[in-house]
């Protein structure tokens, strides 16, 4: 186990990183997939030009081709070109250059494995990296346990005296929770639990961060973040693409298990939480831990459940397919593309206030927010038509695209009369910060290299998360297919149904 001492030489204001990441080798498994092109190779560039990579980092790539060391190079050479954040500098672009290699191989091939091995010995003779390794597993989730046994038979899981070796796996972990706590126990058998690094993107983000220093830096919203004065809670992901070539990934998994499983209870977790005693991994995964084992589901599934499936329509001014028109996918399919869900917490502070998650994909517009819906003030010394445009106060914290914050509140109309209507206050990242926001999986590849888990779930949260979603997809397995919806519309009219039961609406996008 990595012990690292405090730097007594260290003035607490620095705001620069506490830690350095050592010289290390990162092997990237799925290389030729979309993820790696389009985000990982980007972000390690990135990261290179901010210089935050460490001396002699290396770069060794994983995949089934025949390929050599310059082959690999110049997909990583396209992919920077393509998707980087940062400018392209010919001498950061030659020193990545220079640490990067390629292994040829299938995941069940033991020679491949073996030849794997062989390499990152004689990286850390040429490069000096010490043993140090992380494994980014880039790869469809059947995969997985194959490449964490690969792992454990050559020895590239044991880490010697004063190295570490670290193993990352994307989302989704498992489709349920049997098979989640299944996979957890296959890489607990090669890994231990504090080089398991379970990588959700959305924990990366800036704005999903900023969450806890609205929360917890300000005394402006504390007092009021309560069942006291909140109405209810709505999170929202929504897609205006289809699944493009993802249908062999997709079909069977469906909307809830991709999104609302990960990313939308991850935020609920964070907008929900308590105050940490600390923002270090332990103290923040306990606060997280306790709401999700708050959750608490309605009664009756089929009235507080919405699911749907996109029908052919205009999207972007263009004829789209719908979900059963797609390549790959079965006339019979019922996986969902759009899932909403009603959930409440269990404890003082939210007792009676609902939680509405939704998420869908070919919807109006691509947005990600969160929205805390403040409850009507108790009495207005106003006329009824003073008001009859005056909504809920609301906060909503926008994830993407572009990121910030909306303060909605009620205001009079400049005039003799009293009229009172909706206006907005306005925090946008761009406008108020000199600073780009980095990517995502800056922050996070980053951390893996220095060995920081503060934004990676931990297993408990995986398994507490699949516990709220199992009963919901047991029941919609017994409903037949999903509704239809149109292609650039808000989703199906159940969801709408759904929130007009609770005399609420969905907030317009």
């Amino acid at each position: 186990m990595e012990v690292v001492a405090a730097n007594p030489l260290r003035d607490p204001r620095d705001k620069r990183l506490p830690r350095v990441a050592g010289p290390c080798v990162m092997v990237l498994f799925g290389v030729t997939g979309d993820l790696a092109k389009r985000k990982l190779l980007p972000a390690i560039y990135d990261l290179g030009n901010r210089g935050l990579l460490p001396p002699g980092f290396s770069l060794v790539g994983f995949a089934r081709r025949d390929w050599k060391d310059q082959d690999f190079a110049q997909l990583t050479h396209d992919a920077v070109k393509a998707h980087a954040r940062t400018p392209f500098r010919e001498e950061v672009w030659k020193q990545l250059r220079e640490g990067i290699h390629f292994v040829p191989g299938e995941f069940n091939d033991d020679g491949a494995f073996d030849a794997l091995a062989m390499a990152l010995n004689e990286i850390d003779e040429t490069r000096g990296t010490g043993g140090n390794y992380a494994f980014y597993l880039s790869v469809p989730p059947k995969f997985f346990p194959v490449v964490v046994e690969q792992l454990k038979r050559t020895g590239l899981s044991d880490a010697p005296d004063g190295s570490w070796r670290r193993v990352v796996i994307e989302k989704p972990f498992g489709h349920d929770l049997r098979s989640a706590h299944e996979l957890n126990e296959i890489t607990t058998s090669a890994f231990p639990e504090s080089s398991i690094f379970r990588i959700d993107h959305y924990l990366g983000k800036e704005t999903v961060q900023n969450i806890m220093a609205l929360r917890f830096a300000n005394n402006l919203y504390e007092p009021i973040w309560n069942r006291s004065f909140v109405d209810h809670v709505q999170i929202t992901m929504a897609e205006d693409i289809g699944i493009g070539g993802r249908a062999g990934y997709y079909d069977g998994i469906g909307a809830a298990r991709d999104v609302i499983q990960n990313h939308l209870l991850q935020l609920l977790a964070l907008v929900a939480m308590e105050d940490p005693t600390s923002f270090d991994a332990s103290a923040l995964r306990r606060e997280k831990e306790k709401v999700l084992k708050a959750v608490r589901l309605p009664a009756d599934l089929g009235r507080n459940t919405a699911r749907g499936q996109y029908k052919a329509g205009w999207q972007g001014g263009e004829k789209v397919a719908g979900y059963l028109q797609e390549d790959g996918i079965p006339a019979s399919s019922t996986t969902e593309t759009y899932a909403a869900i009603k959930l409440e917490i269990a404890n003082r502070r939210w007792a009676g206030v609902p939680f509405y998650l939704r998420t869908g994909k070919r919807l109006g517009r691509r947005v990600t927010e969160v929205a805390v819906v403040f409850q009507r003030a108790p009495h207005l010394p106003f006329s009824a038509d003073d008001t009859e445009i005056l909504g809920h106060n609301a906060l909503v914290i926008r994830v993407q695209p572009d990121e910030g914050i909306t303060v909605r509140f009620g205001s009079k109309v400049p005039g003799t009369a009293m009229e009172v209507r909706d206006v907005s206050m306005d925090f946008a990242y761009g406008e108020s910060f000199l600073e780009s926001s980095p990517e995502a999986y800056e922050r996070l590849l980053l951390d893996v290299m220095i060995g920081d888990p503060p934004l990676f779930p931990h297993q408990r949260e995986v398994e507490l998360s699949w516990k709220i979603l199992d009963p919901i997809e047991e029941f919609w397995a017994t409903q037949g297919q999903p509704q239809g919806y149109e292609s650039g519309s808000w989703g199906p009219e159940s969801a709408d149904a759904m929130m007009a039961r609770d005399g609420r609406v969905w907030r317009r996008l």
